[in-house]
Parts: C-alpha cells; sequence; structure tokens
C-alpha cells in the first residue's frame, strides 16, 4: 500500500530579477550561502546533487528539468531515510518575473504526510535566506549547519 504524501507550496517576492535567483540553484558557491554547509552540483539534466546540510542529514537526487532564469526541477529525499529516501519527492522552482522582482513558487511535490511540517519549517527558512541574499544582504553560515 502507497502512503499518503502532499504537496506544499510556498512563494516570496524577492526583489531581484530571476537570472540572480537562478544561479542559487545551480552554482555551488551561491547555493551554499543559502542551504548547507558542502555542496556537490552536476547541474544539467539528470546531473546529481549532494547538499550537506549539517553532517546528519544530506539531501540528495538529481536535476529533471532546468530552464534558465525560469525554473529548476529536481527529485529530492535525504540519505538513509526510510521515510523519504534521495529521489522520492520531487520539489520545482518557477521563477517569475513580477513588478521589480521576482516571485519565486516553490512546489514540493509527494512529500510523506509525517514529513509536511519539517519540509514547511525548513523551506520558510530556507527561502528568507535567500530572499536576504537576492536583495543583496549579507546573511552569514547558516546556522543549521552548524554541528553542536
Amino acid at each position: 500500500m502507497t502512503k499518503p504524501t502532499e504537496t506544499l507550496q510556498k512563494e516570496i517576492f524577492i526583489a531581484c530579477k530571476p537570472e540572480t535567483l537562478f544561479a542559487f540553484f545551480v552554482d555551488p558557491e551561491k547555493l551554499i550561502r543559502w542551504m548547507g554547509r558542502q555542496v556537490l552540483l552536476e547541474p544539467k539534466i539528470g546531473g546529481k546533487y549532494r547538499i550537506d546540510i549539517n553532517g546528519e542529514n544530506i539531501a540528495i537526487g538529481e536535476y529533471i528539468e532546468i530552464i534558465p532564469n525560469e525554473k529548476v526541477v529536481m527529485t529530492w529525499g535525504w540519505e538513509g531515510s526510510e521515510i523519504m529516501p534521495p529521489g522520492s519527492s520531487t520539489v520545482e522552482f518557477l521563477l517569475i518575473p513580477k513588478d521589480s522582482g521576482t516571485l519565486l513558487v516553490l512546489n514540493h511535490n509527494d512529500i510523506p504526510s509525517e514529513k509536511v511540517t519539517s519540509n514547511h519549517k525548513g523551506w520558510t527558512h530556507y527561502l528568507e535566506r535567500m530572499k536576504q541574499l537576492g536583495e543583496g544582504k549579507e546573511i552569514g553560515q547558516d546556522p543549521w549547519s552548524i554541528t553542536n
């Protein structure tokens, strides 16, 4: 029997061009500024990524769609997780020009029901960090990437 899954959608307006935000998904030096402490990316269709958040939580998946400055879609999951293993869900980032900036829309599909709350909290944290960076603010190291 298949476990029930849900979709999480979040939107955030960021006062920068879509080109600025797009780089945060395909350039490891920019991605690590808003998420994780070690990042490996192959930003091409079928290319793998590995985002080490804190030494224990490691997101793994692959890019399945890339439209420069418009859209990035990746499979998503966690190394060693039985509930949400690598590739078990899909994250779509849409970069929509709006006013003098970008409306960033995140659709995270196929999240196991018991993981919706933690994913909501995580994406809220990381999208706010991306907003700050996109708008030119220095935010320092991700506090979630620091181990005790």
